[in-house]
């Protein structure tokens, strides 16, 4: 296949590139800059490579830099935000801190031509784009051509045509930049001469076969938290490695109502997959006493999982992996293969909240994914539809829903208002348009009157957001006769909630869980 390299240089939103690219019919792969060496762009059919930006700046000592046989390679380079940077630093350029720094929307002009932005940007008329950056380009290289600039920033858009190197300070691969996909698009197929060749069904068969490769004969044990994630990571290891695989589904006492059952009816009905039910309540709630740290919370139910799928699982000792549904969003906000130049958003307890010894291999095949893409993957399984359009359900559960200490009284209040939540949303055919819904229980009280008597009662928050990959989101605009029902058969039906309220954050600043 034509492949476009990425390289990381430590930027939260890298693997959009790769994501863009992957719809477009081309595959990606992302690779950390101090990772690159010759025979990365000698072998593989590399037919472009793209830098990602990053937090650093080019003039910083310790900055991020390639060797020269990257810029030497014939292949053709785009640099976006911080690649720009190092793509004109590196051929002599200057690079200074900007007196105005540009970060979200802005619009840029198009003063020159260029095949980068054929049919997507026209001379003498402004477009949207997204920025984030603090430095930008004082003095081109020579033999660059500035292409396009803002009221702050005279180099936007940069290139040689000759080396076939280019460059933007904005970011093409985020929804807000008019025309993003399509800069892309102009690189790829324009300027590299890729050819389509990449898209879900050929995925499907490389993972498969990957998992055959890398397990072999041995035997692996998959956690199954009921949503679409584990569900799909199941039936690729199903389809890789058969009997081999052992599904266990713990029984927290974190999740949704009748959850257990869902699944337990998938697993047994429709698939022939051994699966073992694990009820781990009484630990759970055990070693959740007291803790209202959301970071503890998650770490605790991470390291306890660990352990669970460890007993059930070490007592065969051709047992050698443990197989989870990690998100490409998860690994982002849990860690960084940039080292401790990134930034830990929140540790996700299948990635920053896993123990640090641990008896088992991961295996983790939808790591590389988004959401949206996952789905995809699970139509190409075959898997009920049922389960595909689920709404994100977190590792961690209703655990970390409930702000401050879990117990058994605040998980029966939480779970019957979020089952009302959404079975409301389903009654009005409101599921499908949002990407994720569910009920936050507050750990304070307030004031109300019921039946002409006094109540203090705890505050539930309900949440729903509208997203393409879960990087960013916004809030669904319901209707207020929607809210007020809502509102309604929460505080008449759940005893112990009194107040109802409804959360308007996007993403960012706040992220789509509270904790």
């Amino acid at each position: 296949m034509d492949r476009v390299l990425i390289i990381d240089f430590g930027s939260q939103v890298t693997k959009l590139i790769a994501r863009r690219i992957r719809e477009l019919g081309i595959y990606s792969e992302v690779m950390p800059y101090f990772k690159v060496k010759k025979d990365n762009l000698k072998s593989n059919n590399i037919k472009g490579v793209i830098f990602s930006g990053g937090p650093r700046s080019v003039n910083l000592k310790d900055s991020p830099k390639l060797p020269n046989f990257v810029y030497e390679s014939s292949i053709p380079i785009l640099g976006i935000c911080y690649g720009l940077q190092l793509i004109a630093k590196n051929f002599g350029g200057t690079i200074r801190l900007s007196e105005d720094r540009e970060f979200g929307r802005r619009e840029i002009s198009v003063t020159k031509s260029s095949p980068l932005i054929k049919n997507v940007y026209v001379k003498e008329k402004k477009s949207q784009v997204w920025m984030s950056h603090s430095d930008h380009v004082e003095n081109l290289p020579k033999n660059f051509e500035r292409i396009a600039s803002t009221q702050s920033c005279s180099s936007v858009i940069i290139q040689n045509l000759k080396l076939k190197i280019f460059g933007v300070q904005f970011h093409p691969e985020v929804s807000h930049t008019v025309g993003g996909t399509k800069i892309l698009g102009n690189f790829i197929f324009d300027i590299c001469k890729c050819k389509k060749t990449w898209n879900m069904k050929s995925f499907k068969t490389e993972i498969i076969q990957k998992l055959k490769d890398t397990i072999n004969d041995k035997k692996v044990v998959c956690g199954l938290s009921g949503g679409v994630d584990s569900t799909v990571t199941a039936i690729l290891l199903d389809k890789a490695i058969g009997k081999n695989l052992k599904c266990i589904l713990v029984d927290t006492g974190l999740m949704r109502k009748d959850e257990v059952k869902t699944i337990k009816d998938l697993f047994t009905k429709v698939y022939d997959i051994n699966l073992k039910v694990v009820n781990a309540k009484k630990i759970f709630l055990k070693e959740l006493q007291g803790v209202t740290n959301p970071e503890k919370k998650r770490k605790i139910i991470g390291k306890i999982f660990i352990r669970i799928f460890e007993k059930n699982s070490l007592n065969d000792k051709n047992t050698e992996f443990l197989a989870q549904g990690t998100l490409y969003p998860d690994v982002i906000e849990s860690v960084s293969n940039m080292g401790d130049k990134s930034v830990t958003i929140k540790s996700h307890h299948n990635v920053g909240g896993l123990p640090k010894k641990m008896k088992l291999k991961l295996v983790e095949p939808l790591r590389e994914l988004f959401k949206d893409e996952v789905r995809g993957l699970g139509r190409e399984l075959k898997i009920p539809d049922e389960f595909i359009r689920r709404h994100p359900f977190p590792g961690p559960g209703l655990g970390i829903r409930i702000l401050g200490e879990v117990n058994e009284k605040s998980l029966k209040m939480l779970r019957e208002a979020d089952d009302i939540f959404i079975r409301l949303l389903k009654q009005k055919k409101l599921y499908d348009k949002i990407w994720q819904a569910f009920c936050v229980l507050l750990p304070t009280k307030t004031v109300g009157v019921m039946g002409d008597n006094r109540t203090y009662e705890k505050i539930c928050v309900i949440r729903a957001v509208t997203s393409t990959d879960g990087m960013t989101a916004e809030p669904y605009s319901f209707n207020k006769s929607f809210l007020q029902n809502c509102s309604t058969e929460i505080i008449n039906n759940v005893k112990g909630i009194n107040r109802v309220c409804y959360d308007y954050t996007s993403k960012p600043p706040g992220t789509i869980e509270f904790e």
